[in-house]
């Protein structure tokens, strides 16, 4: 009598968890078809222009067309001018930092040089030493 109680204790849980999932739709068989199924299907199938295409396409120890050679140089073209020009704006910026600041400094200088001039002036000779008598 107890090993039947065991044996039915141990198929009850079995027993319902088959009548529950028996209601769930499973993720991995359905039964309707849905437009997901017929998209993928779609991608995979290409037209037969398309298929044809890809037989044509050349492998890479073949020669490139005109066609392939003077696009590729456009685009080096195109990228080297976007490179020059880009160089050309910062040079130029850099420049022009350049001489705001021997600006500032010249004229930093010019003033001290003013000051020190000032300062040190006596009021009995020029002010410049090229300016005075020779004795």
């Amino acid at each position: 009598m107890a090993g039947t109680h065991t044996v039915l204790l141990t198929l009850l849980p079995t027993v319902l968890i088959l009548i529950v999932l028996a209601g769930v739709e499973s993720a991995a068989v359905k039964d309707v078809k849905d437009s997901k199924a017929q998209g993928a299907s779609k991608r995979v199938f290409v037209p037969a222009s398309d298929a044809s295409n890809v037989l044509k396409r050349r492998g890479r120890r073949s020669p490139r067309t005109y066609e392939e050679y003077y696009a590729e140089q456009r685009v080096k073209m195109a990228a080297n001018e976007q490179r020059r020009e880009r160089l050309e704006e910062q040079s130029n910026e850099y420049e022009n930092y350049l001489e705001e600041e021997r600006d500032e400094q010249y004229e930093r200088t010019r003033e001290k040089n003013e000051q020190w001039r000032e300062f040190h002036y006596d009021g009995q000779y020029p002010r410049y030493p090229h300016h005075r008598r020779y004795e």
